[in-house]
C-alpha cells in the first residue's frame, strides 16, 4: 500500500460473510479491499465442521433463525439460496456430502471453502490484506477515512463504501473481538445485547456433581429452554454439565434463571412403557427396565435419584408417575454457560431496524454495511450460520456492485 490509497469499498473482516460480499462487491470493477487483522482468512471455516465445514443446510428457511425481528432475514436467504451456494460449490469441482438433518460438508478439507472464497475474490480483482488492522475509522462526509495498523501500519485509506464483516465474540482464541459492535454504536447503531449461542450449559451444586458422574454419557433427547422449540438430537453430560446438539440448539433460546427441560425417551410415552414392563416384566430391576432405552449409567442415575430400586412390579402408582414425569419433563437449572471461548457463534447484535433487509445497508449513514454474524441473525446449528454468511454477504455485494452497474 502506499501512504494513501483510495478504494471503493473497505471490508473489514476475512470471514464468511467478508469474502463473500468481496466476491460481488468488485464484480462490475471499483478497487474492493478486505482488511483482516489475523494472519490468515476464513479460520472459522477451516475449523468448522470437524475441519470439514457445515457449509450449508438443505432445510434453510428464515423459521431456523433467531433475531429480535424475525422477518429481517427473509429477503437475503430467498435472494440467495442453499440452492445457489451449493451450485457454485458444485462449479468450483467440491465434493461434498449430507449428513443428519440436511447438514452438507465438504468431503476433503474446510480449506477449499476457503480457496473457493479465495479465487472468487481473485477473479473480480478484489484485494486480500492479511494481518492488517484499521485503527481508526472516520467518515468526512463523503468518504469513510481509515488508518491502518499492522502490515500496513502508518498507512490510510478512503473509501466510498465500508462493509462491517467483523463476526461476533465467539471463539475469541480466533481474533474473535466486539470490535464491530463498537463500531456501529459510533455510528448511531443500537445494539440488541450479544450472548454466547450454540454453547454448552454448565451447572452448579447437586446438579453438576450429578452431571460430572454422568460425563461422556450421551443419548438422544429433546432438549427446550427459554420458550423455544424443542430441537430433539443427542444430549451430552459433561464434567461442567450439558453439551450435545440438542443442547447446542436450547442454548440460543436460554436466558439466565430459565430451567431447560429434558425429554429422555422423544417419541414415547414413558408411562407406557413403564405399565408394560411391569405387566410383563415385573421382576426385573427398575433401573434394568430403564437401560433399555437408556444408557445404563444413566438408567441408574435416574432411578436412584428418585430413590427408586426394587422390582418394576413393586413401584406404587405415584412412583410410577414420578419416574414417568422424570423421562419426559426432566428439568435442570443452569447457572450459565461456558460462555464465548466454547460458543459456536455470537446471538444479538446490530438491530436490524437500522439496515436495509434487502442491501444491509445503513439506515443512519449511507455507504456503511453490517454482514454475517455481526448482524443480530442466528442460525440454529447445522450449517444455517454459514448460510446467513453467505446470503446477506451476496445481497451487501451485489448492492454495492449495481451502483456501478
Amino acid at each position: 500500500m502506499t501512504a494513501m490509497e483510495t478504494y471503493d469499498t473497505v471490508i473489514l473482516g476475512a470471514g464468511a460473510a467478508g469474502m463473500m460480499c468481496a466476491a460481488h462487491a468488485a464484480a462490475h470493477g471499483g478497487r474492493v479491499a478486505v482488511i483482516e487483522h489475523g494472519k490468515a482468512p476464513g479460520e472459522k471455516i477451516r475449523i468448522s465442521g470437524g475441519g470439514r465445514c457445515n457449509f450449508t443446510n438443505l432445510h434453510t428457511a428464515p423459521e431456523a433463525f433467531l433475531s429480535d425481528n424475525p422477518h429481517f432475514a427473509r429477503s437475503a436467504l430467498a435472494r440467495y439460496t442453499q440452492w445457489d451456494f451449493i451450485d457454485l460449490v458444485g462449479r468450483h469441482g467440491i465434493a461434498w456430502h449430507e449428513k443428519t438433518l440436511g447438514q452438507l460438508f465438504c468431503n476433503g478439507s474446510a480449506k477449499e471453502i476457503i480457496r473457493l472464497l479465495i479465487d472468487e475474490m481473485a477473479a473480480v480483482g478484489a484485494e486480500l490484506h492479511l494481518g492488517t488492522t484499521a485503527d481508526e475509522i472516520g467518515h468526512d462526509g463523503a468518504r469513510f477515512t481509515l488508518r491502518l495498523g499492522g502490515a500496513g501500519g502508518g498507512r490510510a485509506a478512503t473509501a466510498r463504501q465500508l462493509v462491517v464483516a467483523t463476526g461476533g465474540k465467539s471463539i475469541p482464541k480466533m481474533g474473535a473481538t466486539g470490535y464491530g459492535y463498537h463500531l456501529a454504536e459510533r455510528f448511531g447503531h443500537r445494539l440488541i445485547a450479544p450472548c454466547p449461542a450454540l454453547v454448552p450449559f454448565t451447572f452448579g451444586g447437586a446438579e453438576l456433581a450429578a452431571a460430572r458422574a454422568l460425563a461422556g454419557v450421551a443419548t438422544p433427547a429433546r432438549v427446550r429452554a427459554g420458550g423455544g422449540p424443542a430441537f430433539e438430537e443427542a444430549l451430552l453430560f459433561t464434567h461442567r454439565g450439558l453439551s450435545g446438539p440438542a443442547t447446542l440448539q436450547a442454548s440460543s433460546y436460554w436466558h439466565d434463571g430459565a430451567p431447560v427441560e429434558i425429554d429422555l425417551l422423544p417419541g414415547a410415552d414413558s408411562r407406557d412403557i413403564l405399565v408394560a414392563a411391569r405387566n410383563t416384566a415385573g421382576r426385573r430391576q427398575v433401573a434394568t427396565v430403564l437401560a433399555g432405552y437408556l444408557p445404563r449409567r444413566l438408567a441408574e442415575a435416574v432411578t436412584g435419584d428418585l430413590g427408586l430400586a426394587g422390582n418394576v412390579a413393586d413401584l406404587p402408582a405415584e412412583a410410577l408417575d414420578r419416574l414417568a414425569a422424570r423421562l419426559d419433563r426432566w428439568q435442570v437449572h443452569p447457572t450459565g454457560t461456558e460462555g464465548y471461548r466454547t460458543a459456536e457463534v455470537t446471538a444479538g447484535g446490530i438491530d436490524t431496524s437500522g439496515l436495509s433487509s434487502k442491501t444491509m445497508e445503513s439506515r443512519h449513514l449511507p455507504g456503511l454495511f453490517f454482514i454475517g454474524e455481526v448482524v443480530d441473525v442466528t442460525g440454529w446449528l447445522g450449517g444455517y450460520n454459514f448460510q446467513w454468511a453467505w446470503s446477506s454477504g451476496w445481497a451487501a455485494g451485489t448492492a454495492i456492485a449495481e451502483r456501478r452497474a
